[in-house]
């Protein structure tokens, strides 16, 4: 793939590609995935070389840390991306799939059967794992992709796109399967973004500003993997041991990514037990909160609306005590992003409730935000987590990257 290529070559070459990869079976795909694989840890010390530069202009920018640990490869990651992309390889091949099918009083057979949706674009930040992750699931799901990754990873990304297209050679598929867009100005993403007969689903990766200017300027179908601003609702019935290690898995795990917890609730009737117990176990956590958080903890900084609507990607959390289950709602449906709230609590009613009426693409019951991963979900490596409603929410693996087509059978019927 030559840096010099146009966007349109580009689209021209991923157009041919798709409707390869629609037709292509099972067994070739794997085997696409498998040597891409391959090649991938064959090229490992290039690959980390690569990552080295990427991460030396970096942090001569005086980027921050949660940049950084978003660009940071090490062996362990590359190993993980070759380990993913066989992982995908062994997944069930969805396209073909009949999702259902029933026959008219007229005797016309309609099944509906998975498709590919054709060319994937992906627009993302940082992380050259997604090179990887993207194209597997995409490749998997026999479609073509077009990535599209910041300068900040460019030299990263040139090399393990480079090892993915010469797995797909290797398997006889074309390369154009997986391509890089090497034009990492503002202007030529904005291009990419209004790619329209080329792209057929743009999917951006990235923070709050990437997801506003995909907003504002696409003019191509998109699937928002919008901000995580996820928050563990403690209730009164709640196990307190439990809570406590809910709530710092989800915020201390890892918590520069999208489904790491960035608020705490608490009931009043426990918050005066469970608060002081959580701000110990988040050591090294800033907690800013609201008035009746203050009150009980005293030393920590007063929260604002800002601070509570905030996706921190930190080692911040922002508190609240609430009176009841309904201002728990409340105030997860007003400030959250519709990524992942968990409630903990043994009150079956409550639980219920809480699913049933917090908006959000994943609810969960005495479990760590952590677990809201496409991996985790069993779906392997996810695409990202959709925030909206159509035509995906929550994490997108193989399925979500198809649509159906019907097929309609008759003999002979005429429409009177």
């Amino acid at each position: 793939m030559d840096s010099s290529t146009s966007l349109v070559d580009l689209g021209v070459n991923a157009r041919n590609a798709a409707r390869v990869l629609a037709l292509a079976s099972s067994a070739s795909k794997d085997d696409g995935l498998r040597y891409a694989a391959d090649v991938i840890e064959e090229r490992a010390p290039e690959i980390l070389d690569a990552n080295q530069e990427d991460l030396s202009v970096a942090e001569g920018q005086g980027v921050t840390a949660t940049a950084i640990d978003r660009l940071r490869l090490s062996e362990a990651r590359v190993a993980s991306m070759a380990s993913g992309l066989r992982e995908v390889a062994a997944l069930g091949d969805p396209v073909g799939e009949v999702i259902d099918g029933w026959v008219r009083p007229n005797g016309l057979r309609i099944r509906r059967v998975r498709v590919p949706l054709g060319v994937i674009g992906i627009i993302y930040e940082n992380r050259p794992n997604v090179t990887s992750d993207a194209a597997a699931l995409c490749v998997k799901s026999g479609n073509a992709v077009m990535l599209r990754g910041s300068s900040s990873a460019i030299r990263s990304n040139q090399r393990i796109a480079s090892a993915l297209r010469e797995g797909m050679s290797r398997s006889g598929l074309p390369a154009d399967a997986v391509s890089l867009v090497e034009m990492t100005t503002r202007e030529s993403a904005v291009e990419f973004m209004r790619m329209r007969g080329v792209i057929d689903c743009l999917i951006p990766r990235g923070g709050h500003d990437l997801v506003a200017s995909v907003i504002e300027n696409a003019t191509v179908p998109y699937v928002i993997d919008g901000d995580g601003n996820c928050h563990v609702y403690v209730d009164a019935a709640a196990d307190l041991d439990i809570a406590l290690e809910i709530i710092v898995n989800s915020k201390m795990q890892r918590p520069s990514v999208c489904n790491a917890a960035e608020s705490l609730l608490v009931h009043a009737r426990v918050a005066e037990e469970f608060l002081p117990v959580a701000r110990s176990a988040l050591a090294g956590v800033e907690l800013v909160g609201d008035a009746r958080s203050r009150a009980i903890l005293g030393d920590i900084g007063q929260a604002s609306d800002d601070d509570f609507a905030k996706e921190f990607l930190d080692l911040k959390l922002s508190v609240a005590v609430v009176d009841d289950l309904d201002s728990a709602i409340e105030h997860v449906n007003r400030f959250g992003t519709g990524h992942s709230e968990a409630i903990v609590t043994t009150d079956i009613r409550a639980a219920r409730r809480f699913t049933q009426e917090v908006d959000a693409a994943c609810v969960l019951v005495n479990a760590s935000t952590r677990f809201v991963d496409g991996g985790e979900f069993g779906l392997g490596a996810e695409i990202g987590i959709s925030t909206q409603k159509l035509h995906a929410r929550g994490p997108m693996g193989l399925r979500e990257l198809t649509c159906a087509k019907f097929v309609v059978e008759g003999d002979g019927q005429v429409r009177k």
